[in-house]
């Protein structure tokens, strides 16, 4: 019998970049057994053209991706939550792991460093997973 995806949600402020690429890592990497979610606390209402462009490179579409609100996924259980170091606690949301990741908002970023970030958010999903498999 197939376990029972588990739930994770990657939070920012806008969810317009970080939160957005670790969320798409996540369906990338975690396949059947992650349902991921991002969401922000003050959400812009877009994802940066800069993350879509930046995970185009590695085959992925963000522009399907829209920004949403932390409070669109109020009753929601998560297996882990995150926080991607912009000072959001995010008590709406339950969830039975927490992390804060210390990751800098690459919105203003040239597009080299903006792929840097990208990649460390990726590494950190793919070490996330890991850890959810494990338990």
């Amino acid at each position: 019998m197939t376990p029972k995806p588990r739930n994770v949600v990657f939070v920012c402020v806008e969810n317009s970049n970080r939160s957005q690429m670790a969320e798409a890592f996540a369906r990338l990497y975690g396949g059947d057994s992650i349902v991921a979610y991002s969401a922000g606390s003050r959400p812009s209402g877009k994802v940066n053209p800069k993350a879509i462009a930046a995970m185009q490179e590695l085959g992925y579409d963000l522009a399907t991706h829209r920004s949403k609100s932390t409070s669109e996924l109020e009753g929601v259980e998560f297996a882990a939550a995150i926080t991607m170091g912009c000072g959001d606690e995010c008590p709406n949301l339950r969830a039975s792991h927490r992390e804060d990741w210390q990751i800098p908002d690459p919105k203003e970023m040239p597009p080299e460093e903006f792929a840097k970030v990208r990649d460390l958010i990726g590494e950190k999903v793919a070490a996330l997973l890991e850890k959810l498999k494990a338990e």
